[in-house]
Protein backbone atom coordinates (compact mmCIF):
# COMPACT_ATOMS: atom_id res chain seq x y z
CA UNK A 1 0.00 0.00 0.00
CA UNK A 2 1.43 3.23 -1.18
CA UNK A 3 1.43 5.52 2.23
CA UNK A 4 1.57 9.49 1.63
CA UNK A 5 3.74 11.70 3.61
CA UNK A 6 1.09 13.33 4.93
CA UNK A 7 -3.20 13.16 5.20
CA UNK A 8 -4.55 16.27 4.74
CA UNK A 9 -8.00 15.85 5.34
CA UNK A 10 -11.14 13.66 6.52
CA UNK A 11 -11.59 12.01 2.70
CA UNK A 12 -8.27 11.20 2.46
CA UNK A 13 -7.89 10.13 6.17
CA UNK A 14 -11.02 7.66 5.37
CA UNK A 15 -9.83 5.79 2.52
CA UNK A 16 -6.80 5.03 4.00
CA UNK A 17 -8.81 3.46 7.05
CA UNK A 18 -10.88 1.70 4.91
CA UNK A 19 -8.64 0.03 2.39
CA UNK A 20 -8.91 -3.64 2.43
CA UNK A 21 -5.63 -5.35 1.95
CA UNK A 22 -5.36 -8.01 -1.04
CA UNK A 23 -5.45 -10.81 1.84
CA UNK A 24 -8.77 -9.85 2.78
CA UNK A 25 -9.83 -9.04 -0.43
CA UNK A 26 -9.30 -13.15 -1.12
CA UNK A 27 -10.64 -14.42 2.08
CA UNK A 28 -13.74 -12.12 1.41
CA UNK A 29 -14.10 -14.15 -1.85
CA UNK A 30 -13.95 -17.75 -0.40
CA UNK A 31 -16.02 -17.38 2.71
CA UNK A 32 -19.42 -18.48 2.41
CA UNK A 33 -22.25 -16.10 3.89
CA UNK A 34 -22.83 -12.45 4.12
CA UNK A 35 -20.92 -10.13 6.66
CA UNK A 36 -22.75 -8.66 9.72
CA UNK A 37 -21.03 -5.72 12.39
CA UNK A 38 -22.95 -6.18 15.50
CA UNK A 39 -22.52 -2.42 17.65
CA UNK A 40 -20.74 -0.79 13.83
CA UNK A 41 -21.82 3.13 15.31
CA UNK A 42 -18.51 3.66 17.27
CA UNK A 43 -15.02 4.91 16.46
CA UNK A 44 -13.88 1.12 14.70
CA UNK A 45 -16.89 -0.36 13.34
CA UNK A 46 -18.00 2.01 10.43
CA UNK A 47 -14.51 1.85 8.91
CA UNK A 48 -14.80 -2.20 9.48
CA UNK A 49 -18.47 -2.66 7.38
CA UNK A 50 -16.81 0.44 4.91
CA UNK A 51 -13.41 -1.83 4.74
CA UNK A 52 -15.46 -5.06 4.18
CA UNK A 53 -17.90 -3.68 1.64
CA UNK A 54 -15.12 -2.69 -0.38
CA UNK A 55 -13.46 -5.77 0.03
CA UNK A 56 -16.34 -7.81 -1.43
CA UNK A 57 -16.67 -5.15 -4.62
CA UNK A 58 -13.22 -5.73 -5.45
CA UNK A 59 -13.64 -9.39 -5.05
CA UNK A 60 -16.39 -9.46 -7.25
CA UNK A 61 -18.76 -10.97 -4.62
CA UNK A 62 -22.31 -10.79 -4.12
CA UNK A 63 -22.19 -10.44 -0.33
CA UNK A 64 -24.07 -8.01 1.89
CA UNK A 65 -22.59 -5.95 4.69
CA UNK A 66 -25.06 -5.48 7.17
CA UNK A 67 -23.98 -2.63 9.91
CA UNK A 68 -26.32 -2.67 13.41
CA UNK A 69 -26.27 0.20 15.73
CA UNK A 70 -28.43 2.88 17.39
CA UNK A 71 -26.37 5.57 15.02
CA UNK A 72 -27.47 7.98 17.56
CA UNK A 73 -25.03 10.07 14.54
CA UNK A 74 -27.03 10.28 11.34
CA UNK A 75 -24.11 11.28 9.86
CA UNK A 76 -22.40 8.04 10.50
CA UNK A 77 -25.57 5.59 8.96
CA UNK A 78 -25.25 8.39 6.24
CA UNK A 79 -21.93 7.30 5.70
CA UNK A 80 -22.13 3.84 5.34
CA UNK A 81 -25.40 3.68 3.07
CA UNK A 82 -22.91 5.65 0.58
CA UNK A 83 -20.10 3.05 0.56
CA UNK A 84 -22.50 0.25 0.03
CA UNK A 85 -23.54 -1.04 3.34
CA UNK A 86 -26.66 -1.91 5.10
CA UNK A 87 -27.24 0.09 8.00
CA UNK A 88 -29.86 -1.50 10.65
CA UNK A 89 -30.79 0.70 13.66
CA UNK A 90 -31.25 -1.25 16.82
CA UNK A 91 -30.63 -1.71 20.32
CA UNK A 92 -28.89 -4.64 20.98
CA UNK A 93 -29.99 -5.20 24.48
CA UNK A 94 -33.61 -4.79 23.99
CA UNK A 95 -36.08 -7.57 23.71
CA UNK A 96 -36.37 -8.65 20.22
CA UNK A 97 -33.63 -6.90 18.24
CA UNK A 98 -31.32 -9.57 17.67
CA UNK A 99 -34.10 -11.83 16.99
CA UNK A 100 -35.44 -9.66 14.43
CA UNK A 101 -31.45 -8.87 12.47
CA UNK A 102 -30.81 -10.41 9.60
CA UNK A 103 -29.06 -13.83 9.64
CA UNK A 104 -25.81 -14.02 7.96
CA UNK A 105 -23.35 -16.62 8.10
CA UNK A 106 -19.92 -14.33 9.38
CA UNK A 107 -20.89 -11.95 12.55
CA UNK A 108 -18.39 -9.25 13.86
CA UNK A 109 -19.44 -8.35 17.50
CA UNK A 110 -17.94 -5.22 17.77
CA UNK A 111 -20.10 -3.64 20.77
CA UNK A 112 -18.34 -2.59 23.96
CA UNK A 113 -19.12 -0.05 26.91
CA UNK A 114 -15.57 1.08 28.76
CA UNK A 115 -15.71 5.10 28.78
CA UNK A 116 -18.17 6.58 31.31
CA UNK A 117 -18.99 3.04 32.66
CA UNK A 118 -17.43 3.93 36.64
CA UNK A 119 -21.13 4.65 37.82
CA UNK A 120 -23.03 2.98 35.60
CA UNK A 121 -21.72 -0.62 35.88
CA UNK A 122 -24.73 -2.54 35.32
CA UNK A 123 -25.46 -1.22 31.73
CA UNK A 124 -21.36 -2.01 31.27
CA UNK A 125 -22.23 -5.62 32.34
CA UNK A 126 -25.41 -5.79 30.65
CA UNK A 127 -23.13 -5.15 27.27
CA UNK A 128 -19.85 -6.88 27.96
CA UNK A 129 -20.86 -10.09 29.60
CA UNK A 130 -24.62 -10.72 29.33
CA UNK A 131 -25.24 -9.07 25.66
CA UNK A 132 -21.87 -11.72 23.87
CA UNK A 133 -23.95 -14.98 25.33
CA UNK A 134 -27.12 -13.43 23.86
CA UNK A 135 -24.98 -12.77 19.90
CA UNK A 136 -23.70 -16.29 20.43
CA UNK A 137 -27.27 -18.11 20.61
CA UNK A 138 -28.73 -16.13 17.97
CA UNK A 139 -25.81 -16.50 15.51
CA UNK A 140 -24.48 -20.03 17.25
CA UNK A 141 -24.40 -21.65 13.36
CA UNK A 142 -22.22 -18.64 12.10
CA UNK A 143 -19.09 -18.01 12.51
CA UNK A 144 -18.03 -15.19 15.36
CA UNK A 145 -15.17 -12.62 15.87
CA UNK A 146 -15.89 -10.73 19.46
CA UNK A 147 -13.84 -8.37 20.29
CA UNK A 148 -12.96 -8.12 23.43
CA UNK A 149 -9.78 -6.26 25.25
CA UNK A 150 -6.18 -6.69 26.30
CA UNK A 151 -7.53 -5.21 29.73
CA UNK A 152 -7.72 -8.58 30.76
CA UNK A 153 -4.48 -9.24 31.43
CA UNK A 154 -2.98 -7.49 34.67
CA UNK A 155 -0.04 -4.87 34.34
CA UNK A 156 2.91 -6.78 33.59
CA UNK A 157 6.46 -5.84 33.89
CA UNK A 158 7.88 -3.61 31.08
CA UNK A 159 10.43 -5.70 30.43
CA UNK A 160 8.34 -8.91 29.28
CA UNK A 161 7.36 -8.41 26.44
CA UNK A 162 3.51 -7.58 27.11
CA UNK A 163 1.21 -10.55 27.76
CA UNK A 164 0.31 -13.48 25.45
CA UNK A 165 -2.49 -15.29 24.77
CA UNK A 166 -1.38 -18.00 26.82
CA UNK A 167 -1.17 -15.98 29.67
CA UNK A 168 -3.55 -16.32 32.73
CA UNK A 169 -6.03 -13.22 32.78
CA UNK A 170 -5.55 -10.86 35.76
CA UNK A 171 -8.29 -8.38 35.42
CA UNK A 172 -8.36 -5.01 37.42
CA UNK A 173 -11.44 -3.42 37.86
CA UNK A 174 -15.02 -4.12 37.11
CA UNK A 175 -14.47 -2.86 33.09
CA UNK A 176 -11.57 -5.83 32.52
CA UNK A 177 -13.64 -7.85 34.88
CA UNK A 178 -16.86 -7.32 32.82
CA UNK A 179 -14.79 -8.04 29.09
CA UNK A 180 -13.14 -11.56 30.72
CA UNK A 181 -16.75 -12.23 31.70
CA UNK A 182 -18.05 -11.81 28.19
CA UNK A 183 -14.78 -14.30 26.92
CA UNK A 184 -16.11 -16.96 29.59
CA UNK A 185 -19.80 -17.03 28.16
CA UNK A 186 -18.47 -17.11 24.46
CA UNK A 187 -16.11 -20.03 25.01
CA UNK A 188 -18.93 -21.97 27.12
CA UNK A 189 -21.61 -21.26 24.39
CA UNK A 190 -18.95 -22.00 21.60
CA UNK A 191 -18.43 -25.48 23.39
CA UNK A 192 -21.37 -25.87 23.80
CA UNK A 193 -22.73 -25.75 20.22
CA UNK A 194 -19.72 -26.16 18.22
CA UNK A 195 -19.68 -22.38 17.00
CA UNK A 196 -16.53 -21.09 15.42
CA UNK A 197 -15.14 -18.45 17.19
CA UNK A 198 -12.13 -15.88 17.66
CA UNK A 199 -11.67 -13.38 20.32
CA UNK A 200 -9.63 -10.08 20.15
CA UNK A 201 -7.87 -8.90 22.62
CA UNK A 202 -7.53 -5.47 21.60
CA UNK A 203 -5.09 -2.73 22.86
CA UNK A 204 -5.48 0.72 21.83
CA UNK A 205 -5.96 1.21 17.85
CA UNK A 206 -5.94 4.74 16.67
CA UNK A 207 -5.92 7.19 13.96
CA UNK A 208 -5.68 10.95 13.57
CA UNK A 209 -8.49 12.14 15.59
CA UNK A 210 -8.56 9.76 18.51
CA UNK A 211 -6.01 7.25 20.38
CA UNK A 212 -3.26 7.46 22.47
CA UNK A 213 -0.85 8.81 20.61
CA UNK A 214 -3.25 12.06 19.62
CA UNK A 215 -3.58 12.06 23.37
CA UNK A 216 0.26 12.59 23.95
CA UNK A 217 0.34 14.83 20.95
CA UNK A 218 -1.86 17.38 22.25
CA UNK A 219 -0.63 17.31 26.03
CA UNK A 220 2.96 18.15 23.76
CA UNK A 221 1.46 20.75 21.91
CA UNK A 222 -0.97 22.28 24.42
CA UNK A 223 1.96 22.54 27.13
CA UNK A 224 -0.48 20.46 29.78
CA UNK A 225 1.37 17.73 32.22
CA UNK A 226 1.91 14.18 30.86
CA UNK A 227 1.53 11.67 33.82
CA UNK A 228 4.24 8.64 33.54
CA UNK A 229 3.24 6.66 35.96
CA UNK A 230 2.06 4.21 33.20
CA UNK A 231 5.04 4.82 31.22
CA UNK A 232 4.89 1.89 28.47
CA UNK A 233 2.13 1.52 25.68
CA UNK A 234 0.85 -0.10 23.15
CA UNK A 235 -0.99 0.85 20.23
CA UNK A 236 -2.07 0.10 15.93
CA UNK A 237 -2.94 2.01 13.09
CA UNK A 238 -6.93 1.94 13.24
CA UNK A 239 -7.20 0.66 9.72
CA UNK A 240 -4.38 -2.17 10.29
CA UNK A 241 -6.14 -3.57 13.39
CA UNK A 242 -9.67 -3.66 11.68
CA UNK A 243 -7.62 -5.85 8.54
CA UNK A 244 -6.36 -8.19 11.70
CA UNK A 245 -9.95 -8.50 12.92
CA UNK A 246 -12.03 -9.49 9.55
CA UNK A 247 -9.21 -11.46 8.74
CA UNK A 248 -9.49 -13.89 11.66
CA UNK A 249 -12.64 -14.86 10.44
CA UNK A 250 -10.07 -17.55 8.84
CA UNK A 251 -9.13 -18.96 12.11
CA UNK A 252 -12.37 -18.94 14.43
CA UNK A 253 -12.38 -21.99 15.98
CA UNK A 254 -14.16 -23.73 18.70
CA UNK A 255 -12.90 -23.98 21.38
CA UNK A 256 -12.30 -20.10 20.52
CA UNK A 257 -9.13 -18.74 19.13
CA UNK A 258 -8.00 -15.88 20.92
CA UNK A 259 -5.90 -13.74 19.56
CA UNK A 260 -4.12 -10.43 20.68
CA UNK A 261 -4.52 -7.27 18.35
CA UNK A 262 -1.85 -4.20 18.73
CA UNK A 263 1.34 -3.38 17.35
CA UNK A 264 4.66 -4.48 17.25
CA UNK A 265 6.22 -1.86 19.50
CA UNK A 266 6.72 -1.26 23.61
CA UNK A 267 6.33 2.58 22.83
CA UNK A 268 7.94 4.78 25.89
CA UNK A 269 5.56 7.60 26.86
CA UNK A 270 8.12 9.92 27.70
CA UNK A 271 9.90 9.00 24.06
CA UNK A 272 6.77 9.80 22.09
CA UNK A 273 6.33 12.91 23.49
CA UNK A 274 9.99 13.56 23.45
CA UNK A 275 9.32 13.03 19.24
CA UNK A 276 6.10 15.30 19.27
CA UNK A 277 8.12 17.84 21.24
CA UNK A 278 10.90 17.91 18.46
CA UNK A 279 8.33 18.30 15.64
CA UNK A 280 6.42 20.75 17.36
CA UNK A 281 9.36 22.46 18.38
CA UNK A 282 8.04 22.64 22.51
CA UNK A 283 9.78 20.70 25.73
CA UNK A 284 7.52 18.43 27.21
CA UNK A 285 6.48 18.33 30.86
CA UNK A 286 6.35 15.39 32.75
CA UNK A 287 4.42 14.36 36.13
CA UNK A 288 5.64 11.58 38.41
CA UNK A 289 8.11 8.96 37.26
CA UNK A 290 7.74 5.47 35.10
CA UNK A 291 6.35 2.18 37.26
CA UNK A 292 7.71 -1.05 36.68
CA UNK A 293 4.25 -2.39 35.33
CA UNK A 294 2.17 -1.24 32.68
CA UNK A 295 -0.40 -2.93 30.06
CA UNK A 296 1.08 -4.12 27.43
CA UNK A 297 0.24 -6.96 24.85
CA UNK A 298 2.75 -9.55 23.29
CA UNK A 299 0.77 -9.62 19.22
CA UNK A 300 3.69 -11.69 17.88
CA UNK A 301 0.86 -14.11 17.39
CA UNK A 302 -0.70 -12.12 14.74
CA UNK A 303 2.16 -10.77 12.80
CA UNK A 304 3.13 -14.21 12.50
CA UNK A 305 -0.11 -15.32 10.66
CA UNK A 306 -1.11 -12.14 8.75
CA UNK A 307 2.26 -10.11 9.11
CA UNK A 308 3.50 -6.70 10.15
CA UNK A 309 0.92 -3.67 10.19
CA UNK A 310 1.15 -1.47 6.85
CA UNK A 311 1.15 1.84 8.72
CA UNK A 312 4.47 2.19 11.12
CA UNK A 313 4.94 3.79 14.12
CA UNK A 314 6.85 7.18 13.22
CA UNK A 315 4.54 7.14 10.22
CA UNK A 316 1.59 7.39 12.01
CA UNK A 317 3.39 9.89 14.44
CA UNK A 318 4.02 12.45 12.23
CA UNK A 319 0.56 12.12 10.43
CA UNK A 320 -0.88 12.62 13.91
CA UNK A 321 1.57 15.89 14.77
CA UNK A 322 0.82 17.33 11.10
CA UNK A 323 -3.01 16.72 11.97
CA UNK A 324 -2.64 18.41 15.45
CA UNK A 325 -0.65 21.16 14.20
CA UNK A 326 -3.06 21.82 11.10
CA UNK A 327 -5.77 22.42 13.35
CA UNK A 328 -8.23 19.82 12.00
CA UNK A 329 -11.26 17.72 13.55
CA UNK A 330 -10.42 15.88 16.26
CA UNK A 331 -12.76 13.56 18.40
CA UNK A 332 -12.03 14.93 21.55
CA UNK A 333 -12.58 11.24 23.59
CA UNK A 334 -9.29 10.42 25.26
CA UNK A 335 -8.74 7.11 26.00
CA UNK A 336 -7.53 7.26 29.70
CA UNK A 337 -4.46 4.93 28.37
CA UNK A 338 -2.65 6.70 31.79
CA UNK A 339 -5.17 4.50 34.60
CA UNK A 340 -3.83 2.27 36.47
CA UNK A 341 -6.85 1.01 38.73
CA UNK A 342 -9.39 0.27 35.89
CA UNK A 343 -11.72 3.25 36.22
CA UNK A 344 -13.02 3.97 33.08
Amino acid sequence: MELPKRVESEEELEELLTRPTPQLVRLVASLDGDFEVLGAGGKMGPYMAVMLARAVKEAGAQKRVIAVSRFSDSRVRRYLEENGVEAVSADLLEDGALESLPYVKNVVFAAGYKFGSTGNEPAMWATNTYLPARVALRFKASRIVALSSGNVYPLVPIWSGGSREEDEPGPIGEYAMSRLGGERLLQYFSAKYKIPITIIRLNYAGELRYGVLVDIALAVYNERPIDLRMGYFNTIWLGDANDYILRSFSICSSPPTILNVTGPEIISVRWAAEEFGRIFGKRPIFVNKEEETALLNNASKVFQLFGYPRVPLRLMMEWVAHWIASGKRLYNKPTHYEVRDGRY
